[in-house]
């Protein structure tokens, strides 16, 4: 199976993501937005598979500390480049796997999907 993990490394939730995986035995590829930065491509994948909604995070000081603007275009055809420019502002972590993709962790929803 191969997976791949997008997140954070110091985000207490992809920390939890990445524990749930090795406990369970489930190989993985983890890709650090800090490091290696977002694709608006693949985020506009994201949006189309799972919803805008659920892609951003509207919980965290980044989006709050988002103009007018970058706000506005988040609505729109524009969410894509306004998350690859503000990777704190997307979900974590956001899991590709070969049956779909997993936003978020929720224990019970991971063990459906990759159990």
């Amino acid at each position: 199976m191969s997976v791949t993990v997008y997140g954070i490394p110091n985000c207490d939730t992809v920390k939890k993501a990445r524990h749930w995986l090795d406990a369970h035995g489930i190989a993985f590829t983890f890709h650090d937005y800090k490091k290696q930065g977002a694709d608006p491509a693949r985020i506009a994948d994201w949006i189309a598979k799972a919803g805008l909604d659920k892609v951003v995070n509207k919980a965290g000081t980044t989006y709050r500390k988002l103009d007018d603007a970058q706000k506005a275009a988040l609505a729109g055809e524009g969410a894509p480049a306004v998350l690859a420019e503000n990777t704190s502002v997307i979900k974590r972590p956001i899991v590709e796997h070969p049956g779909g993709l997993l936003v978020g962790f929720k224990e019970a929803e991971w063990a459906a999907a990759l159990g």
